[in-house]
C-alpha cells in the first residue's frame, strides 16, 4: 500500500472524532436526530480547522444504510464510498477551478435527477466565494428551492466574498482556530502511533507555528519526522521553519520591559544571524503582549490565555515590570511594525527601530497623568515660587452682554486660603453664587498648567444644570485644549461641592463681557461680595504685570517644580522669557 499522508491517515472520519468545533458537530448532531435537516449549509473559517471534513461526515450521516444517524457502522458500504471520494451522489467540487456560469448551469441541470444509490444527492461546493457573481446567479433558484433529494454543503475561508443572497439561504455554521492545547494533544497522540518521540518544548512549537489549523500542525510534524527521524526536539522544529523558541521571546519581552536596549538588539541580532523570521518574530512578541495585558486587566486568571507553565511564570514576572497599559503601548509599536513589514525593505532595521520605540512607550506617560504629577508636586510645594506667567492676550471687543445668573444671598464664610494666593470661596448654598467669585472657586479646582488654558476665559452662564465657560475669539487653541473630560470632570464636581446641580459642562465661544475684566480681579481682594450689581461697582483694579527685567535663571532652574519638570519630560531649558 502507497504511503498516505499524516494529514490524510488521521481524517477525522465520524463527528466525535473532529477537535474542537465541537459547536458545528454537536448541532448538526441534534438536526439528524432531530430530522430538521436543511437543503444548503455554508461552513466558514481559517484554512485547517475541518471545513471538508464535516462536510463528508455530514454526507456519511445523511446516507447511511440505516440513517440519517450520527453513529453509522463502520462497515457500512454507503460510507466508505463516501469516504473514499467513489460515491456517485456525493460531488465534490472545487469552487476555483469550476467558477464559471456554465459548471453551474450543468450542476442546476442534473440536481433534479433521483441519486442513484445512496438517499440524497450532496454537492461540496469547496472555496465557494471563488464562484464568480453570474454563476452564483445562476444557483440562486435551486439553492432556494432545491428538489427534496439535493443537499447543498459550502465551504469557504472569506465568507464576506460569498453574496449575501447566497448566505440568506444557508445555515451558517463558522468554525474557530483550534487552541494551541488541543494541537499538541493530538499531536502526542499522532506521534505515539507513528513510534516517534517528540520533545514537548518542540510540540508547543509546531503547535504555535501552525496558527490554529490542524492540518498545518499535522504537516509540519510530517515533514519534521522525515528529516528527523525517531526522534524530534525543540531545536530542529526552530531551525527548519525559522521560529523563535518561547525562551528567546520571554527574553527579548524581558529586555523591551526594563529598557535594556543594547541586550534587546543583541538578541534580535543573533537571532536574524539565525535565520529566524522576522514577522513570525513580531508576531511572537504581539501574542506575547497581548498575553501580558490580558494577564493585567484579569488580575492573572490564566484561564483566558493559552500559555505553557514558563510562560505563565514569565507572566507573573514581567506584570511586576509594566501595567495593562503600558503593555497596549507596546503592543500599538508592534502592530504598526507588523503591517510595515509587508513592504519594508529592510525589515531588520524596521524591527530595531520599533525595539527602541516599545522602551520608550514601555516608561512613558500620559500627558494627563504627567500634569496631574505636576499639579500634585505644586500642592506639596506650598510657598514654591510659581512659573513665568504668560502675558495677556489683547482684550477682545466688549459687545457681548454678560449671561451670569443674579446672585441670591450668599452667607459669607471665612476659608483658610494658602499664604500665596489668599482667596475667598463662596459656602456652598443651593442658590447661585456671585459670577466672579464662583469663577475664582472653579478655578482653584485646577491645577497650574491646567489653569493657564482658562486664562482667558469667562463664566458664561449656568442654566438648566448647564455651565457653559466662554471663550473670546482668537482663543480657539485654548479651548481645544481645556476641552478635555478629566478637567471637565474636575468643574463639575467642584459646582457640586458649591450645591450646585450641575449635569453638563459646556465650552463655548463667547466675547467676553464688557464688565468682565473689572469684576475678575475683586474677587482676589479679602472679602467676597454680596451680588454682581455690588461687584460692578467697585473701581476697576489693573492686572497684574509679569516681572520686569531680566528673569534670574539660577533661581528659576532651582524651582523644586521646574527640576522635577525637566525630570518627567526629560527635558532641559532653552529659554526663559516673561
Amino acid at each position: 500500500m502507497s504511503y498516505q499522508v499524516i494529514a490524510r491517515k488521521y481524517r477525522p472520519q465520524r463527528f466525535a472524532e473532529v477537535i474542537g468545533q465541537e459547536h458545528v458537530t454537536q448541532t448538526l448532531g441534534n438536526a439528524i436526530a432531530s430530522g430538521r435537516i436543511a437543503h444548503a449549509y455554508l461552513f466558514s473559517g481559517p484554512r485547517g480547522t475541518g471545513k471538508t471534513t464535516i462536510a463528508r461526515i455530514f454526507a456519511k450521516c445523511l446516507n447511511a444504510t440505516d440513517g440519517p444517524t450520527v453513529d453509522f457502522k463502520d462497515d457500512d458500504e454507503r460510507c466508505i464510498e463516501i469516504t473514499e471520494g467513489r460515491a456517485l451522489d456525493v460531488l465534490e467540487i472545487d469552487g476555483a477551478s469550476n467558477n464559471g456560469v456554465e459548471q453551474v448551469r450543468e450542476l442546476r441541470d442534473t440536481a433534479p435527477y433521483a441519486p442513484a444509490s445512496c438517499r440524497f444527492k450532496v454537492y461540496i461546493i469547496d472555496e465557494v466565494h471563488m464562484l464568480s457573481t453570474a454563476a452564483f446567479n445562476a444557483l440562486l433558484k435551486t439553492l432556494e428551492e432545491p428538489p427534496a433529494h439535493v443537499k447543498f454543503i459550502f465551504a469557504t475561508t472569506e465568507p464576506e466574498k460569498v453574496l449575501p443572497t447566497i448566505l440568506s439561504r444557508c445555515q451558517r455554521f463558522d468554525l474557530r482556530r483550534i487552541s494551541v492545547a488541543k494541537i499538541v494533544e493530538h499531536l502526542t497522540h499522532i506521534a505515539k502511533q507513528e513510534e516517534v518521540t517528540v520533545e514537548p518544548a518542540a510540540l508547543q512549537a509546531i503547535a504555535r507555528g501552525a496558527d490554529g489549523g490542524m492540518r498545518d500542525a499535522e504537516s509540519t510534524l510530517d515533514q519534521l519526522i522525515s528529516f528527523c527521524g525517531e526522534k524530534i526536539t525543540e531545536g530542529d522544529v526552530l531551525s527548519m521553519f525559522g521560529l523563535t523558541s518561547q525562551a528567546q521571546v520571554i527574553s527579548l519581552a524581558d529586555a523591551i520591559l526594563k529598557a535594556d536596549a543594547e541586550p534587546a538588539l543583541r538578541e534580535l541580532n543573533e537571532l536574524t544571524s539565525s535565520g529566524k523570521e522576522l514577522r513570525r518574530l513580531v508576531g511572537d512578541l504581539l501574542n506575547h503582549f497581548r498575553n501580558l495585558m490580558v494577564f493585567q486587566v484579569s488580575k492573572g486568571d490564566v484561564a483566558l490565555l493559552e500559555i505553557s507553565e514558563a510562560e505563565q511564570s514569565a507572566l507573573v514576572e514581567q506584570a511586576k515590570l509594566a501595567d495593562a497599559a503600558a503593555a497596549s503601548r507596546i503592543l500599538e509599536v508592534f502592530a504598526e511594525c507588523e503591517y510595515q513589514l509587508r513592504g519594508a525593505a529592510s525589515r531588520k532595521i524596521l524591527v530595531e527601530v520599533s525595539i527602541m520605540k516599545a522602551i520608550d512607550a514601555a516608561s512613558a506617560m500620559s500627558l494627563n497623568d504627567v500634569l496631574d504629577h505636576l499639579q500634585q508636586l505644586r500642592a506639596e510645594g506650598g510657598n514654591a515660587p510659581a512659573p513665568v506667567s504668560v502675558a495677556n492676550s489683547p482684550a477682545p471687543k466688549q459687545t457681548a452682554k454678560a449671561k451670569l445668573e443674579k446672585p441670591a444671598e450668599v452667607k459669607q464664610e471665612s476659608v483658610a486660603q494658602p499664604a500665596a494666593a489668599p482667596m475667598p470661596i463662596p459656602a456652598p448654598s443651593p442658590a447661585p453664587a456671585a459670577g466672579p467669585a464662583l469663577w475664582a472657586s472653579l478655578m482653584d479646582c485646577l491645577g497650574p498648567f491646567v489653569k493657564g488654558n482658562f486664562a482667558e476665559a469667562h463664566l458664561d452662564s449656568v442654566e438648566s444644570g448647564v455651565l457653559s465657560i466662554g471663550f473670546p475669539p482668537g482663543q480657539e487653541n485654548a479651548l481645544e485644549l481645556a476641552n478635555n473630560p478629566k478637567t471637565l470632570k474636575a468643574l463639575k464636581a467642584k459646582m457640586a461641592e458649591l450645591g450646585q446641580d450641575v449635569r453638563e459642562v459646556r465650552l463655548v465661544k463667547a466675547d467676553t463681557p464688557a464688565n468682565w475684566a473689572a469684576l475678575a480681579p475683586v474677587v482676589q481682594e479679602k472679602s467676597a461680595p454680596q451680588s454682581s450689581q455690588a461687584l460692578e461697582a467697585q473701581p476697576e483694579t489693573p492686572k497684574p504685570k509679569p516681572p520686569e527685567g531680566p528673569v534670574n535663571i539660577d533661581e528659576f532652574k532651582n524651582d523644586p517644580l521646574i527640576k522635577k519638570a525637566l525630570e518627567v519630560f526629560k527635558g532641559h531649558i532653552v529659554d526663559v522669557r516673561t
